[in-house]
């Protein structure tokens, strides 16, 4: 017997949190709702995991950090969902999508009916047993993407108390891992093959500031080279990391940060697809009739820059899951919703330090504040300047005021001064716009 849903949101992450929440705001009918995750949770908010889950004092752990707390909203417990007909069906993975019989079967064969589809199933880590690294598969070699790996990796920290890691990758999990790691009294060396840390995004001045501040901190940078193999000791262990340049690396614990890829396989060749996602419209539908696609798993079109784009961010998981709901329920009225208006946003918390970014970075770059990693408050930003406008902005230390105006300035896109008179005016020129 399949079991019949008016819709169903596949993939238990942020996305499917915030898109339940939108759901019974707009009044869905007890019943009518179903999300299904290979998790054996509720959806939670994702980023705690390389954050807060791995505090040394006080870590962060469920239910604290269920959906929508990151966005300051109600914690929605898994109670919520049954006092709103909202049916959670957990540890259970999908295996086929027949998106034109509008059907979903899961690996202990059921079968699930819908009649739309919202699909949420977010990113998967890229492992280094794909690429047949060399002893990849040894114990304590972690990747961060679901509360399981956080718990194991937690217990290694507990049981490697003073130990040495090695984290590769020098992206948004190297850095935030690499920083809570030295907070739990680990040696940490960083190993990455990029000239600079977080190169989709950094330039090569912000960057030197982070990696002097984490070098001041005690981490290890190792740059320009990979992890080409690792050795074990007798319990199978990772016990060492071997790096393309030759060095060899001790290693108790080894955190492997080297990105994610959609999760799209179920859908190929059923749906249309760009850039990597699943091709979608402003409301996030499909080129499939009753089947939409929202956050990391979504190409859509970036109307501030007039182009399709995949993000692979928190916020927009949040934001696209919600536009993805208000345009269905509209439709059922005969109504229509404003397009999705999207500035692009990052941030990042490690150590002492927050920084946020809005808009895009292409473009020149100009420096601004104080960006001296001996100082005791540093304080410094960059904009980006392109056909003669400032087209995105980055501030670390930001007050809630001074973030927003970066933000402001990203989506207004004044024109710019002269280079120098910009890093001159610095967070000024944003407080005037």
């Amino acid at each position: 017997m399949a079991k019949t849903f008016k819709y169903i949101i596949l993939g238990g992450g942020v996305s499917a949190g915030y898109a339940a929440r939108e759901f019974a705001k707009q009044g869905v009918k007890p019943g009518e709702l179903a999300i299904i995750s290979k998790e054996a949770v509720a959806p939670y908010e994702r980023p705690a995991l390389s954050k807060a889950y791995l505090f040394p004092e006080s870590p962060a752990r469920l239910p604290g950090f269920h959906v929508c707390v990151g966005s300051g909203g109600e914690r929605l417990l898994p109670e919520w969902y049954n006092e709103k007909g909202i049916e959670l069906i957990l540890s259970t993975e999908i295996v086929k999508a027949d998106l034109a019989a509008k059907s979903l079967i899961s690996a202990g064969g059921e079968t699930f009916s819908y009649q739309i589809l919202i699909i949420a199933t977010g990113s998967t880590v890229i492992r280094l047993t794909d690429f047949g690294v060399e002893g990849a598969n040894a114990k304590n070699i972690f990747y961060l993407r679901e509360v399981d790996d956080a718990d194991k990796l937690y217990e290694a920290i507990k049981a490697k108390k003073n130990g040495k890691a090695v984290v590769v990758g020098g992206g948004y999990i190297g850095l935030e891992l690499s920083a809570v790691l030295k907070l739990n009294n680990i040696d940490v060396t960083m190993v990455y093959p990029e000239p600079w840390c977080m190169p989709r995004l950094f330039t090569s001045g912000i960057a030197a500031f982070y990696e002097a501040y984490y070098a001041k901190k005690g981490v290890n940078i190792i740059k320009g080279t990979v992890a080409v193999g690792f050795t074990s000791n007798s319990d199978g262990e990772v016990k060492e990391v071997k790096l393309k340049d030759g060095r060899v690396l001790e290693a108790d614990i080894v955190v492997v940060g080297v990105g994610g890829r959609p999760q799209t396989a179920l859908f190929k060749g059923q749906v249309e697809e760009e850039k990597g996602g699943i091709k979608t419209d402003s409301f996030f539908k499909t080129n499939v009739s009753g089947v939409y696609a929202v956050g990391d798993v979504a190409t859509f079109p970036l109307k501030l820059y007039g182009e399709l784009r995949r993000v692979e961010h928190v916020d927009h998981s949040r934001k696209s899951a919600e536009q993805a709901v208000k345009a269905i329920k509209a439709s059922e009225d005969g109504k229509t919703v404003e397009e999705y208006d999207y500035l692009p946003y990052f941030y990042s918390r490690s150590f002492d330090l927050s920084w946020q970014f809005y808009g895009d970075n292409v473009g020149d770059t100009v420096l601004f504040g104080d960006s001296n990693p001996e100082s005791s408050k540093p304080k410094f930003g960059t904009y980006w300047i392109k056909d003669g406008k400032v087209v995105g902005a980055f501030l670390e230390s930001g007050t809630p005021e001074e973030n927003q105006a970066i933000a402001k300035v990203a989506r207004v896109q004044p024109p710019a001064a002269d280079a120098d008179q910009l890093a001159e005016e610095g967070l000024s020129f944003a407080s005037k716009i």
